[in-house]
């Protein structure tokens, strides 16, 4: 659905680019003639993904190892960039999730996920913009959020409150920066299902399972489809899209409210594999950064 070469000149940076959702964007970016810019906290995984989408769509990717939690360490990483060339636009997307009961949780695991997705996605976008503004560049931030955002969700608290967060950032900055030339947007997809993330929301489920029987049109979201948004809101073909966050979801979030309510039938017993089965999947990860 778009033309060939159509991000031709383009320099776009995508956190949490090595895997998931952050992958599949690179690709389709680097498909349509952008340079292509991925880091995540493992650079050995941005490096393998750098190499596979150049061999597959030919083009260029930088892969940078970078924890978006250290402010110091993303500034570097931004300036870095600019010094041969401004970016064009930004995609955030690293992110981090799990289920649980509020009440058990710890300082640590709630800051795990609020120093990443909070943070981590100001510190980046505040990275990338002041040098826009700074060098007057034209620039689009497009964030990956939740429907959540709209009507929180339990049992993912961290999660709805950071996400919250870069919704309200979208919106805020859509009005003090649009006078440079900078838009910001945000995408609110439904389960496009990721392995690690589908392991962590749905432990112990075939992923897209849930979504499937409560969803109006009755399946998961695709990576073309998040891929084909992400692209159209870069693109140029509708610039006075400023400030919003859209549903990719299927209407599932106003038919069902989306979010985890019905975990609330769960026992503790129920609690207790969930919780088993996601330390099984953040050991398997740490393995894997070693």
């Amino acid at each position: 659905m778009f033309a060939n070469g159509l991000l031709k000149d383009r320099r776009i940076l995508v956190t949490g680019g090595g895997t998931g959702l952050g992958k599949a964007m690179a690709s389709r970016f680097l498909s349509l003639g952008a340079e292509v810019h991925i880091c995540g906290r493992r650079k050995a995984v941005c490096d393998d993904t750098a190499t596979e989408l150049m061999k597959a769509h030919g083009g260029k990717v930088v892969s940078h190892g970078v924890d978006i939690r250290d402010a110091a360490a993303v500034d570097h990483m931004v300036g870095t960039i600019f010094e041969t060339g401004p970016l064009s636009d930004l995609i955030n997307n690293a992110a981090g999730n799990f289920i649980s009961r509020t009440q058990d949780l710890s300082p640590r695991g709630f800051d795990a996920i609020a120093n990443i997705v909070m943070h981590g996605t100001f510190y980046v976008t505040q990275a990338v913009g002041k040098r826009w503004i700074e060098g007057r560049h034209r620039g689009n931030v497009v964030s990956i959020v939740t429907t959540w955002v709209r009507n929180g969700s339990p049992f993912v608290v961290p999660s709805a409150m950071s996400k919250s967060a870069v919704h309200a950032m979208t919106m805020s900055l859509a009005t003090e920066w649009g006078r440079y030339g900078i838009r910001l947007n945000a995408i609110a997809p439904g389960e496009i299902p990721t392995e690690g993330m589908s392991k962590r929301l749905n432990p112990g489920e075939e992923p897209g399972t849930r979504t499937k029987r409560v969803n109006p049109m009755g399946r998961v979201g695709t990576m073309e489809e998040l891929e084909n948004l992400a692209t159209f809101l870069i693109s140029g073909g509708c610039d006075w899209i400023n400030g919003e966050t859209i549903a990719l979801d299927g209407a599932q979030a106003l038919a069902t409210g989306a979010g985890f309510y019905e975990l609330r039938n769960w026992s503790d017993d129920d609690w207790k594999r969930a919780r088993d089965s996601i330390e099984a999947q953040n050991k398997k990860d740490r393995a894997q950064r070693t």
